[in-house]
């Protein structure tokens, strides 16, 4: 099984093991044209963005951002909605912020983990997400969309892009390399729906999905009633 360089960082003094931007912090810095070539991120961000809805004023988390793509792309949807990107690793949140002031746009960006995430209950209007599920296992995904319930307000919704179940043969043989990858295979099952709704999602519907050299990417949508 190919195997990736897992990194390490402290919470509260307990270590945290997470899979850095391409598997390697050496690569780090070509994640953003990986993504723009490979993932189709100029096609799937801003859908993702379009049915996510966001008014002014909204409170906005972009989970797991990476290097700040998809939250300066809210930010700039919707210039009024306070926005906020969280990510585990240090190294991509500096490339965020070095865009972020390119962009001459206002973020806050925290370190943090995705299933214990430094917010009150009822905080946030939406939670977007793009490619990150896939690299966490079955419990951790269940314990993020748990925590992104709890920071949602009543009627707040979720929005996941990340691999989903293959539409046609042509995105099987992808997908089946990514299983060897990362924590995909509850992703290219199908499951994420099924996760969203043991988190106590309502209203969890698949809108939309793509291929992509990596398989099919899917964006899917929650919704907390209360």
């Amino acid at each position: 099984m190919i195997t990736t360089l897992e990194s390490t960082i402290k919470f509260n003094s307990k270590p945290v093991t997470y899979i850095p931007a391409l598997g390697f912090s050496a690569l780090t810095p070509f994640f953003d044209s990986f993504q723009k070539w490979g993932a189709k991120e100029g096609t799937f961000k801003p859908k993702l963005i379009a049915h996510a809805g966001i008014q002014k004023n909204f409170e906005v988390l972009d989970l797991g951002c990476g290097t700040g793509t998809l939250t300066i792309l809210v930010k700039k949807s919707q210039p009024l909605a306070d926005v906020i990107g969280i990510d585990i690793d240090p190294n991509v949140l500096s490339l965020a912020k070095e865009k972020t002031a390119n962009a001459k746009v206002h973020i806050t960006f925290d370190l943090g983990t995705a299933f214990n995430l430094p917010y009150p209950d009822n905080f946030f209007d939406r939670v977007v997400s793009s490619l990150v599920f896939h690299h966490l296992t079955r419990e951790n995904k269940l314990r993020a969309l748990k925590e992104v319930r709890r920071v949602l307000k009543a009627n707040g919704e979720i929005h996941i892009a990340d691999l989903g179940k293959p539409q046609n043969i042509l995105m099987r043989l992808p997908s089946v390399v990514m299983r060897r990858l990362e924590e995909t295979e509850d992703n290219v099952k199908g499951l994420l729906p099924q996760m969203l709704n043991i988190a106590g999602f309502n209203e969890i519907e698949e809108t939309s999905k793509l291929m992509t050299i990596f398989g099919t990417v899917s964006l899917y949508k929650g919704l907390k009633i209360s």
